[in-house]
């Protein structure tokens, strides 16, 4: 209690939203925080925050659950039940798909298992009481954003749409609990330790497409985080990537902006029609609640890493900078190195990229795009999406959840966020 209280101190905890990163052990920290509170004289109707609480995911892809998936689910709902009863502003769960996603899902699986996770722990606690279903502060989700960037900005828009729609289906519930709220981290298993600076590319890109997706919150990753722990000018450009996007682009200003393309529309269409089709068989198998449903989706999960990691191996999914176009010393840029002054070098690599992709002239080789001809996809049902991106100032580091390592990512709001309105279909 006294390192929170540290932690705390001089920190208006009625004036700021604390969003805390923490599964297994919620219960207690939410506890301690109600005294730290207290404390400073702020009554529990006052504080405001989110607590991750997603234990089901941890039984899927990190493994740091402490009792069995019954008890560590009803301490789950426990949480939202007080929430309520206290009438705290604060979000009981914020189901999180990023974890499975960089333990190897796919875009379709983690929205799969990410939903089988939200609809089972809304069942449960309308079980136990919860009333809140319908209200403002529900559920929140949590997801990843990689670098295909069409194939995540149909990802975000498929979720949205998807959830709208099970939640009618499930609980008849109301246009605002049908709305998905969401927060999205860049990837953390994109970075790469060797030149580095290649991740603030790599961030923005992830970056663009939640916002294009329309995510209510975002966090950045700083460029060296595979290396270590962000330095302060490292932490700061991922901050002002987020800015720029929401400041300098003009994207938020648009209601679903990538709405109406052939393409995104019919990549949408087909991220939904797959997360529906593993979502529909993991619910006639009982829900995600089973411990076996757990150990199934654990199993798929793996087997996706390694078919992921294969693909790096034969050439398909090469990063830039590690297996592809290196540069002529072959070595990695280091963080401090300096970026200017490469002259030829840089137009070596750029000849090579030309060749590598089957193109003499130094032009990219139509056949190795893909492919867009796509048939026109009717418009998004129901996606009557008002966005506007909300900047977070999050220095959290998301660890690699494959390798079971936890991310404490604590957010001040810096920015004007909305959240997105989706009409169910």
């Amino acid at each position: 209690m006294d390192d929170l209280a540290r932690l705390f101190e001089g920190i208006p905890l009625d004036r700021v939203s604390t969003s805390m990163t923490i599964n297994a052990t919620a219960p207690v920290l939410l506890a301690m925080y109600v005294v730290v509170g207290e404390e400073h004289g702020v009554p529990r109707g006052k504080l405001q925050g989110t607590v991750q609480n997603d234990i089901l995911k941890e039984f899927i892809a990190r493994g740091t659950y402490i009792y069995p998936i019954e008890p560590s689910l009803r301490l789950a709902t426990d949480v939202c039940r007080f929430v309520t009863s206290e009438g705290m502003s604060f979000n009981p769960i914020s189901v999180s798909g990023y974890h499975m996603r960089e333990a190897g899902a796919t875009a379709a699986q983690e929205l799969a298992f990410t939903f089988a996770n939200g609809l089972e722990y809304v069942r449960r606690a309308l079980a136990a009481g919860w009333t809140s279903i319908n209200s403002r502060r529900g559920l929140s989700f949590f997801f990843a954003a990689f670098t295909d960037l069409f194939e995540e900005v149909a990802k975000f828009r498929a979720a949205r749409r998807l959830w709208a729609r099970l939640m009618k289906e499930n609980f008849q519930a109301t246009d605002a609990a049908c709305r998905l709220r969401f927060h999205t981290p860049t990837g953390g298993s994109t970075l790469t330790a060797q030149q580095p600076k290649n991740n603030v590319v790599r961030v923005a890109i992830q970056a663009l497409a939640a916002v294009l997706g329309g995510t209510q919150s975002l966090h950045t990753n700083a460029y060296d985080e595979a290396l270590a722990l962000p330095t302060e000018q490292s932490a700061t450009l991922a901050l002002r990537t987020q800015q720029i996007l929401a400041h300098e682009t003009g994207i938020p200003e648009t209601v679903d902006p990538a709405g109406g393309s052939w393409y995104v529309e019919a990549l949408t269409d087909r991220v939904e029609r797959e997360a529906r089709g593993l979502l529909e068989e993991i619910e006639r198998a009982g829900g995600a609640g089973t411990g076996d449903r757990a150990g199934a989706v654990s199993g798929r999960d793996r087997a996706q890493r390694v078919r992921a990691a294969a693909r790096h191996r034969v050439g398909g999914q090469r990063g830039g900078g590690v297996e592809r176009v290196r540069g002529r010393s072959g070595g990695p840029i280091g963080a401090g190195a300096r970026l200017h002054g490469v002259g030829g070098g840089a137009a070596a690599e750029s000849r090579g990229a030309a060749r590598e992709t089957g193109s003499g002239n130094g032009e990219a080789d139509p056949g190795a795009a893909r492919g867009c001809g796509a048939r026109r996809a009717s418009p998004a049902d129901g996606a009557n999406h008002r966005g506007r991106a909300g900047a977070r100032d999050g220095r959290g580091d998301f660890g690699r959840a494959a390798e079971g390592v936890g991310g404490v990512q604590a957010g001040v709001r810096g920015g004007t966020c909305r959240n997105n309105r989706i009409a169910a279909g």
